[in-house]
């Protein structure tokens, strides 16, 4: 009956307890792993979005500004979460401030 039991099985309490006293190695790759996501992912990300909240909330009255769909007008009246915009002469559409995706230098309408 031996044949049937490798002799890898029969050492595997002794590598068992080598494998505790090396716990902590086996753990640094997978820390290592979380910081380079944060750094490369989620810090970034974070950034964006303070970025973001910091220029919708700069917004005022006659900005230029592209939405997130692609709308590109003339801020004609602001509220505390929508904006009117002027997309063409007596055309306004409201929109969410927050789907303001960047503010347009000052002529570049003209340009379109």
């Amino acid at each position: 009956m031996s044949f049937f039991i490798s002799e890898a099985l029969a050492e595997a309490p002794a590598a068992a307890a080598g494998a505790q006293q090396a716990g902590w190695e086996g753990l640094i790759f997978p820390i290592g792993l979380v910081v380079i996501l944060y750094f490369f992912m989620i810090r970034p990300q974070v950034k964006r979005q303070k970025e973001h909240k910091a220029m919708v909330e700069a917004l005022k009255k006659g900005d230029e500004v592209q939405s997130m769909g692609g709308l590109m007008g003339k801020i004609t009246d602001i509220g505390d979460n929508f904006c009117k915009v002027e997309i063409s002469e007596g055309i306004e559409v409201k929109i969410r401030r927050s789907s303001i995706e960047s503010v347009m230098p000052k002529g570049s309408l003209d340009e379109l």
